[in-house]
């Protein structure tokens, strides 16, 4: 092999070494970044090793027929086609167990939205009368442009701010007083949308307490881009003692993460 050949393998294996590690160093803060980060990472070493692979036959084949004067047609190989097709099969089959093992997760698809008749049937017309999911649960209401969340157990209300406990299940529940909205927090890989006249779920259970930004991913109006909002993950302990201080209050401050 040519120096100038070695050169270029060791620059793409660095190159793929270096992203490996980088996205392995990320910890996850909420299960729902975690299952979507383990996806990803399965999906990535499976596609590394493939894609050097191809790499590699390009490589060689361009530098071994690149000077070929009197090129022959390719032969029929059977055995060679039988198995590049079950190859590809098993990977596919991999990707779909792999993709479906995180769709089913309750915490990337929880129950979803309760649409108009459901309504109806079941009487539901307010958060209030919501099914029970035992979790910690919020209401989360939007608007053009802001997030009003509500917090059953004391009733009080903040505003852009939205306090959830830290290891525990948390239920935010969605819901919009005009147009359709969307909640996304990108570090704790959230997203739900928000309709008006309907009732959406997004479930997590963060680990990690702090600030984390959210913003609205779905375009509803001139004050879209200013649409966002702050996560704030506090310690249980913390958390219940700032509902038990602010009950019945509209407008509360949230409380610092430990």
């Amino acid at each position: 092999m040519s120096r100038r050949r070695r050169t270029f393998v060791s620059v793409v294996v660095a190159g793929f070494s270096s992203l490996l590690v980088l996205t392995a160093s990320v910890a996850a803060q909420s299960e729902n970044r975690d299952l979507i980060d383990g996806l990803e990472y399965q999906l990535l070493y499976v596609a590394l090793p493939l894609t050097l692979f191809v790499l590699v036959i390009l490589v060689y084949a361009a530098v071994k027929f690149h000077d070929n004067d009197d090129p022959q047609p390719t032969t029929e190989d059977p055995a060679l086609e039988i198995t590049w097709t079950a190859a590809t099969a098993i990977i596919l089959l991999f990707v779909g167990l792999s993709g479906y093992s995180v769709l089913v997760s309750p915490y990337v698809s929880p129950s979803q939205a309760l649409d108009a008749d459901n309504r109806s049937q079941e009487g539901i017309g307010s958060f209030e009368e919501l099914p029970d999911t035992g979790d910690e649960e919020i209401h989360v209401r939007g608007y053009q442009w802001e997030w009003q969340a509500t917090y059953p157990e004391s009733n009080a209300t903040t505003e852009n701010e939205i306090v959830i406990p830290a290891d525990r299940n948390v239920t935010v529940w969605l819901t919009s007083d005009d147009v359709i909205h969307s909640l996304f927090v990108p570090d704790l890989a959230i997203k739900q949308d928000a309709f008006p006249g309907r009732y959406t779920r997004a479930r997590t259970i963060v680990s990690e307490p702090g600030r984390y930004n959210a913003v609205c991913a779905e375009f509803c109006g001139a004050g879209h881009s200013r649409m966002d909002a702050t996560i704030v993950v506090v310690e249980p302990d913390t958390y219940d003692q700032w509902l038990a201080e602010t009950e019945g209050e509209n407008i509360t401050e949230p409380p610092e993460p430990n």
